[in-house]
């Protein structure tokens, strides 16, 4: 199972990468309020957004390389594995878009990374 540990990772930074286009896309777009009267309008502003294009493209494709993980993979072993997915975008936050890292987001990343090192011995 451990080799096929490089493609769980690229599934999961493809993930990691969608989340953080999203997020760049609706710094753009801004805060807006679900209501039918902005549905066409907001609807347009996201369809138009190459950042939530191309960060709905990575979701395809992740979704795509997580098939192929899971033919070939226990689940019980690649899911946890998901989870590095909330480090690197911790740690894209941080970067990208000054987001704060306290010492509880640390410990949860620290936590994360033990939990992600038992699971990988395991394969």
């Amino acid at each position: 199972m451990a080799r096929y540990l490089p493609l769980i990772l690229v599934g999961v930074l493809l993930n990691a990468t969608a989340q953080v286009a999203l997020k760049q896309g609706m710094r753009q777009i801004g805060h807006f309020d679900f209501r039918l009267s902005n549905v066409l309008g907001i609807g347009w502003n996201v369809i138009i957004n190459p950042f939530i294009v191309s960060g709905l493209f990575c979701y395809i494709i992740s979704v795509v390389v997580w098939l192929l993980v899971l033919s070939r993979v226990e689940v019980s072993y690649a899911y946890p594995l998901l989870s590095v997915g909330y480090i690197v975008t911790a740690f894209a936050g941080y970067y990208f878009f000054s987001e704060a890292l306290s010492a509880s987001r640390w410990i949860g990343i620290i936590t994360i990374c033990i939990g992600v090192w038992f699971i990988t011995r395991t394969g």
